[in-house]
């Protein structure tokens, strides 16, 4: 396939709001051995892009400055070493930086086939969030059949994800949102119990559910005032998995729960993780979870799309937090 030597890409002129995101013509990446070329379709808007975009959350040294964390389109070519995916395959990544492109370089191995059934949009909606999610909820707690499971903004594309993944495999699943609306969505999603934050304490009804109990798993991406809340409203035994820090991540906290309910409390930040993680990461998620996604026992949700041009509007959105779902950029629309 012929592949020409310039793209546009978004380029990001400062560290500021969304306004300062521009379409620029840059170079095409170049491969090093393990990689290969993805001719961009479809781009996920993450929440971590924003961050990189304000100026608070840099890329690992080794990867690309352009924002985007993961994409959906086809091979274009190979770098060194590298046999699969073939060229021509239509794929989704999971990608170290570059996204918003026409080409991205990716690792062979953090890609996966479009699930059939699925558009590259759709396809390009998955990776972000059902990477993060098995990775922590599933290997790192091991959630597993006949648990409780409590996970905070259930109607981001984590949320969604959490909560049927977590029904798929034999959970009960709590889950918090802030409107009538939301919570009423998770429930058509799958969850058993969705709290209103806004209008409801969730610690105080996490204990009327269980009965006083608790749950076995909490996934946050808050952090602030719920990382006390988190830990109270865990059963013995539980484990906090903490992912993100909304509203902050220096907090004063008592911490003898842990010791009186034998907690365990951890979390990862996936973009760090060691390539071959990922690249095992991407083989479960081949296993376990893409038949679930071919049959339709779990399912993507795409709130809105963008044109590549129009990423600063795409990012207001995922700031405003107005959305249920996946934002997407049509890079090539």
């Amino acid at each position: 396939m012929t592949v020409p030597e310039t793209m546009r890409q978004i380029a990001v002129t400062r560290p500021g709001g969304p306004e300062v995101m521009q379409i620029a013509e840059a170079p095409v990446p170049s491969l090093r051995p393990g990689e290969v070329l993805i001719e961009v379709e479809w781009a996920g808007v993450n929440r971590p892009d924003c961050l990189q975009r304000a100026g608070s959350y840099p890329p690992p040294p080794d990867a690309s400055p352009v924002l985007g964390l993961e994409v959906g389109g086809r091979v274009v070519a190979h770098g060194e070493g590298v046999a699969e995916p073939r060229v021509g395959a239509a794929v989704c990544a999971l990608v170290p930086g570059g996204g918003y492109a026409e080409y991205c370089a990716v690792p062979a191995g953090w890609c996966l086939p479009v699930p059939r059934g699925m558009t590259a949009m759709e396809a390009a909606s998955l990776p972000e969030n059902y990477f993060t999610v098995w990775n922590n909820v599933f290997d790192r707690v091991r959630l597993s059949r006949g648990e409780t499971f409590l996970v905070h903004g259930g109607t981001s594309g984590i949320g969604l994800s959490a909560i049927q993944l977590a029904k798929a495999f034999g959970a009960t699943v709590i889950t918090t949102a802030g409107s009538p609306e939301k919570t009423a969505f998770c429930r058509n999603v799958g969850a058993d119990h969705a709290i209103d934050y806004r209008q409801q304490d969730f610690q105080a009804e996490v204990k009327r559910i269980t009965g006083g109990r608790g749950v076995d798993v909490v996934l946050d991406i808050v952090g602030g005032d719920y990382i006390e809340k988190n830990l109270k409203c865990l059963a013995l035994e539980g484990r906090l998995v903490q992912i993100a820090f909304q509203k902050g991540s220096r907090v004063e906290c008592d911490w003898r729960f842990i010791m009186l309910k034998r907690l365990t409390v951890t979390g990862s930040t996936l973009r760090a993780s060691p390539g071959e993680r990922k690249v095992a990461l991407a083989r479960e998620l081949a296993e376990h979870v893409w038949p679930l996604l071919e049959r339709g026992v779990v399912k993507t949700f795409i709130h809105a799309t963008f044109a590549l041009a129009d990423a600063p509007q795409a990012h207001a959105l995922m700031e405003s937090s107005a959305h249920i779902g996946k934002i997407m950029l049509n890079v090539r629309g």
